[in-house]
């Protein structure tokens, strides 16, 4: 290592004093800052990826003198004016508790050395007063999310702020360039490029299958080739112990919440100092919450995390959790990412990870240590689920990554983009088309694409041209383009992001009214907010029901505008509250495995026993297909005839896959009644015999699973579809079409869906090209629908498809025929209902 990549003197003693020496990597990321180098840091969990992403920025600050003796000066940036001194270093976090977390970690070595550095938070939880202050006196670091750095770029004195920017910290960048808000966040580092031309990158990652990349999105993109930041990995870390709880109790053929296993997981807590338990929804979490709370008979400190919970709650359990207060935190996502508690020495995951990233990621919150390995615990809910865990549990151990390619950029977020520039600061086109280009997934970005989002923030585009509300910018005599009126700069900061939410109401904890009638009056208007709860769920209650919430479990009282008030309640049939989305897809990578360990009967030796008698009579009473070819059953049961494939690519894919099939084998007149997805299987059930049809060939599954399905077949599906106006409706917001709040204007969800209902249908008719039905097309593609995977899944079966008539259902097509049941029935007797259908099912396979 060269001397430029020296500590200085005080850095040194700091890392003695801790019993540590800086690592090679943390060295490196040094010297290279000191070159003025952008770079990608690949380091594994326990590594000091944050500490190495800051120490360029603590050491270059600390050589300033005290802020006390230094006068304010400033400085022309071509854009505007900026403060010398002032912000220094931008960090941004897909997380809002990561960036606390990581802000109170950042706080300790700058006391303890003394340095005069000042560091902030700023999230949507940040008073609004702080906010403004932050503009006005920014401090040296601020640590923020894509969101935020929307809003503050949306501003006049963006210049004055940015203009100055030395370094832009992404962590986690792998989380945070998957989706949409990767797509703005690009658009708002080209943005910053442009303001601060010393700026430099660093990106921090742990999980990562494809680093170049990464390495595109951290520098400006240009003369049309591809430009990378430099790469870093670091040293490989202990290998984490992970393993799969093999359940003494019955195993489960179905269901998603692992009942069967909380007496067990139990046990792990208190067999260990601190554990994490991680689940995939936050319906889940509510409900593994409750349970395990109903158990506690040695009175444990568990809490629960998630997004819906209150700030304050939410602050409460981190602190608590920090402090070395808790024995567990049931969590979602909302912990998944570099959250730094070293006394967390287990992890457990209820439920299959759904990719191999995922888990190495939540593996990596138990012994946040490098030298150490992390221990986690994987606890299947069903038997499919099995396979994948043990199909992860191997990924891991080959250290294989599943993170999918860069994004291209969405048209919608593009106009969101632009409506935010001209709030900001009026814009030539030809130099904002430049500037877009510059980041990586718009790099590839036609004039002409540009152009007609250019009109549609102008005008609306040419259909709705005469309407003068969708007419957000003008061109002034100058040529540029400026915000139409101070109120479309309000409404764009109180809708700017990527995340389109159900409508949601605040839960209000008050006092019972008894067996009051439904008088409002008789309720106190107080009371503690305990965070957010989707509305169409309390749609479905009634007074007096009762759900589980934030840990507790609560009695609907009333709904008061836009909030729902309750009170404490005991209860042994709670509901659980259900929230839209939350579900990951299985990833492409993990499916592929769980294929080959399904087709390899050697390796069942490794899965629990009853997972292997189960496979050994799918064997005797089925098929069991090679790990490249599709298994198709038919068979009847209760008079009408099934139709039951095991694709394993994943919920979305096989939901597309069903649509489509229904279609077909309604055109060959064998009246399908419905179909139903799982992560592994689909299922579709008929009025006509299928099995015959086949056996006769009048029915083929070549050609019935042929690829021409995703042309004209997927066309007139979309055409009909109300996925398409959904997709629409989301895309429409975020590109800023349809107001979701205004001051005194909020709007419902209902609202919004009839305002853009009849949008869409008049652009169908009257401009069917328009940028937002484009949009909304690429969106279903890649989001809802899955086409590429499907795609991939039909030339991946073309000439490999087996087929096996049955006389009965087979062990495999149990778990998703029990679907059927968990879709459609609903109250009291839902799960008697359900078990007694599982029996029935489980009986007739086993014979």
């Amino acid at each position: 290592m060269s001397d430029r990549a020296e500590l200085p003197e005080n850095f040194r003693r700091w890392f003695a004093s801790r019993g540590w020496a800086p690592r090679a990597h943390q060295l490196e990321l040094l010297a290279r800052a000191r070159e003025g180098r952008s770079v990608l840091l690949i380091a594994p969990t326990g590594a000091g990826k944050t500490l190495a992403g800051f120490l360029p920025t603590l050491v270059e600050l600390a050589d300033r003198r005290s802020r006390k003796a230094e006068p304010t000066k400033l400085r022309s940036t071509g854009s505007g004016v900026a403060r010398e001194g002032g912000l220094h270093t931008l960090y941004i976090s897909p997380l809002k508790a990561l960036a606390v977390d990581i802000a109170r970690n950042l706080e300790r070595p700058v006391d303890e050395m003394d340095l005069p550095i000042r560091l902030e938070t700023r999230t949507g939880d940040t008073p609004v007063s702080k906010r403004q202050r932050q503009r006005r006196d920014p401090p040296d670091i601020l640590l923020t999310t894509p969101e935020q750095l929307a809003l503050l770029l949306a501003t006049a004195d963006a210049p004055f702020l940015f203009g100055n920017l030395r370094r832009v910290i992404l962590d986690e960048l792998h989380s945070l360039v998957l989706s949409k808000r990767g797509d703005l966040l690009s658009l708002g580092l080209a943005r910053l490029f442009a303001l601060a031309p010393n700026l430099a990158t660093t990106g921090l990652s742990a999980t990562v299958a494809e680093p170049d990349e990464l390495c595109r999105f951290l520098v400006p993109q240009r003369d049309g080739a591809a430009w990378h930041s430099d790469l870093v990995i670091a040293e490989a870390g202990a290998q984490p112990h992970v393993s799969m709880l093999d359940t003494k109790e019955h195993l489960p053929w179905s269901g998603h919440m692992a009942r069967h296993a909380l007496p067990e997981v139990y046990d792990l807590i208190g067999k260990h100092r601190t554990s994490l338990i991680f689940v995939n929804t936050r319906a889940q979490a509510e409900f593994l919450f409750q349970e395990l709370w109903g158990i506690n008979e040695e009175n444990h400190a568990i809490a629960l995390h998630h997004g819906s919970l209150d700030v304050t709650q939410r602050r409460k359990v981190e602190d608590a959790m920090a402090a070395g207060k808790l024995r567990a935190v049931v969590c979602t996502s909302s912990l998944d990412l570099g959250v730094d508690w070293g006394d967390v020495d287990l992890v457990i995951n209820v439920g299959a990870p759904k990719g191999s990233s995922r888990l190495m990621q939540r593996i990596g919150r138990a012994n946040h240590r490098l030298d150490e390995p992390s221990r986690g615990i994987l606890v299947p809910a069903n038997r499919f689920e099995v396979l994948e865990c043990s199909a992860a549990i191997e990924a891991v151990e080959d250290n294989a990554q599943d993170t999918p390619p860069l994004r291209t950029g969405a048209l919608d977020v593009l106009a969101q983009h632009m409506l935010g520039r001209a709030c900001g600061e009026p814009f030539h086109a030809d130099d904002l088309f430049e500037e877009v280009r510059r980041a990586a997934p718009y790099a590839d970005l036609t004039r002409d694409d540009f152009d007609s989002v250019l009109d549609f923030v102008a005008t609306g585009g040419y259909a709705l041209k005469s309407y003068e509300r969708f007419a957000k910018i003008r061109q002034g005599k100058d040529g540029r383009w400026r915000v139409a009126h101070p109120r479309i700069a309000q409404s764009y900061r109180m809708n700017v992001g990527t995340i389109v939410e159900s409508d949601t109401l605040k839960v209000r904890l008050v006092r019972s009214r008894g067996n009051a009638s439904g008088h409002t009056g008789a309720i106190s208007r107080g009371g503690r907010v305990l965070g957010e709860i989707e509305e169409y769920f309390i749609e479905q209650l009634v007074h007096g029901d009762t759900f589980v919430f934030g840990g507790e479990i609560l009695k609907y009282e009333a709904l008061v505008e836009n909030e729902v008030y309750v009170s404490r309640a005991a209860s042994s049939d709670a509901k659980v509250p259900s929230y839209a989305g939350g579900r990951f897809p299985l990833s492409t990578y993990l499916a592929s495995r769980v294929r080959a360990l399904l087709a390899d009967a050697n390796a069942w030796k490794h899965l629990p026993e009853q997972v292997r008698e189960w496979l050994e009579l799918q064997k005797w009473r089925s098929v069991i297909p090679p790990a490249g070819d599709l298994l198709v059953e038919t068979f009847e049961r209760s008079n009408r005839h099934y139709l039951v494939c095991y694709p394993f690519e994943g919920r979305l894919a096989h939901q597309t896959l069903g649509m489509l099939l229904t279609r077909r084998l309604e055109r060959a007149r064998l009246r399908p009644l419905g179909f139903v997805a799982n992560e592994y299987a689909l299922a579709i059930w008929c009025v006509g015999d299928i099995s015959q049809r086949i056996a006769r060939g009048e029915v083929k599954l070549d050609a019935l699973f042929d690829e021409d399905m995703l042309g004209d077949d997927l066309d007139a599906w979309l055409a009909e579809s109300a996925l398409m106006k959904r997709t629409f409706r989301n895309c429409a917001i975020i590109a800023g079409l349809i107001e979701r709040r205004f001051p005194g204007k909020e709007k419902s969800q209902r609202q919004m869906t009839i305002s853009t209902d009849l949008v869409y249908d008049v652009l169908r008719k009257h401009q069917p090209d328009h940028m937002l039905l484009r949009a909304s097309a690429q969106e279903a593609a890649t989001g809802q629908l899955d086409i590429r995977r499907v795609g991939q899944l039909l030339s991946r079966i073309r000439g490999r498809i087996i087929h096996k008539a049955l006389e009965r259902v087979s062990p495999l097509a149990v778990p998703v025929l029990l679907e059927i049941g968990r879709e459609h029935v609903a109250g009291e007797d839902a799960d008697s209902f359900l078990t007694e259908v599982a029996e029935e099912l489980v009986k007739e396979a086993m014979g």
